[in-house]
């Protein structure tokens, strides 16, 4: 009966190969991606054309964004752009609309490629989630077979995906193996100020935001080079605790270039000496905070939790419904328990990875425990430099 059950389901699947036309005689990865971006390249299947777009050149892919439900501020034209110019990352989006029309669905990845690592399909870079943009299922099932075939003819070594809620998208992820796995936090912004406040746990929250305002510390909010190099030091400071490098400086200035007015720096002042710092991210009534970093010996001062307030007072006044408070990994209960003090709401972000990683986890926490001891000893020269070589390649 098993048997049985395992030929039809590849039955199934080997049908569904065929729509896509991933016969000999149909045009290859190579021949779709190669060609220039503003041609759309085009794979034939029943009753629907899966093409692919530039979305930084398709004058459709805003609008697109505007009206879909779960499109956020990692799939806009801003944010691929400042992952262009900081790593070289080439945007491409796969979708079945036809040219002329306007979009109805799309899913949007970089190409990350480098002398030191083979080239990888990533939905998004250095992005907490982007959901595909893809209401039908069946166009989904259909778009993985067409990237799963980009890996046969070796265009690229594998394929990620970061979706918000996989299980709510598609119910068939066989292929792809579960990667990281990420707590992630949403605050409902509807509720009134003074019920927020209220919400947040006392002791740990509450009483580091109003002991904050008694110290005198003030939030200086802005997006100058001046703004972003505070930023950057205390950044420093913080991936030194962590036994991280930081990213370049050159990535956080191309956020404030290419955002615009949906990026923000506020920095917690205290005699004007900036204690710490977060960077957000706006887009359709979602306030995203991204970046967070601070001088260890303020902490008592209650800057972060200060920063954050501020934040969702100014977010309130913008008229925004929903405060993502982005994703912690859940190695880091820490950082976890902090966030879920805001009175967030919690859910699991699991990214999902096609073929996917055969090493064994151990290992790699082991070889990440090892490069933390080195990055730790580092002076801050040699660390700032190790982001910028570094970074590059992850993706």
């Amino acid at each position: 009966m098993i048997k049985s059950r395992c030929l039809i389901l590849e039955s199934e699947r080997t049908a569904r190969a065929g729509w896509l036309g991933l016969a000999a005689e149909e045009p290859s990865v190579s021949d779709l991606i190669n060609r220039q971006p503003a041609r759309a390249a085009i794979i034939s299947i029943p009753s629907r054309t899966l093409q692919t777009i530039d979305p930084l050149k398709d004058s459709r892919w805003e609008s697109f964004l505007l009206r879909h439900p779960r499109s956020s501020v990692f799939h806009t034209k801003s944010w691929l752009q400042a992952l262009q110019r900081t790593y070289g990352y080439e945007p491409i989006a796969f979708t079945t609309s036809p040219a002329g029309v306007e979009l109805d669905n799309a899913v949007v990845f970089c190409l990350v490629k480098s002398w030191l690592v083979s080239p990888r399909l990533v939905s998004l870079p250095f992005s907490d989630h982007a959901d595909p943009l893809v209401d039908d299922p069946a166009d989904l099932s259909n778009l993985l077979l067409f990237l799963e075939k980009g890996r046969s003819d070796h265009k690229w070594a594998s394929i990620e995906l970061r979706p918000m809620k996989a299980g709510m998208l598609f119910t068939d992820w066989a292929a792809y193996k579960d990667e990281q796995n990420y707590a992630l936090h949403l605050l409902d912004l509807r509720p009134n100020l003074d019920a927020l406040f209220h919400a947040m746990q006392k002791d740990s929250i509450q009483r580091k935001v109003l002991r904050a305002k008694r110290e005198g510390v003030t939030c200086e909010e802005g997006r100058s080079d001046a703004h972003v190099r505070e930023f950057y030091r205390l950044t420093i400071l913080t991936r030194r605790r962590q036994g991280l490098p930081p990213p370049p400086l050159r990535w956080y200035r191309n956020i404030m270039d290419c955002l615009g007015e949906n990026s923000a720096i506020r920095l917690a002042c205290k005699n004007d000496q900036p204690i710490a710092a977060i960077l957000t991210l706006s887009y359709k009534q979602t306030i995203t905070y991204k970046y967070g970093c601070s001088d260890a010996r303020y902490h008592k001062l209650g800057g972060m939790p200060f920063l954050l307030w501020k934040a969702i007072e100014q977010a309130k006044l913008a008229g925004d419904t929903q405060f993502d408070l982005g994703r912690s990994d859940l190695s880091n209960p820490g950082l976890i328990t902090f966030k879920s003090r805001f009175g967030t709401v919690q859910s699991k972000l699991t990214y999902k990875v096609f073929p996917g990683h055969r090493d064994d986890r151990g290992v790699y926490s082991r070889r990440l425990k090892a490069a933390k001891r080195v990055f730790a000893i580092l002076p801050d020269r040699m660390l700032v430099l190790a982001g910028r070589l570094l970074y590059p390649h992850i993706g």
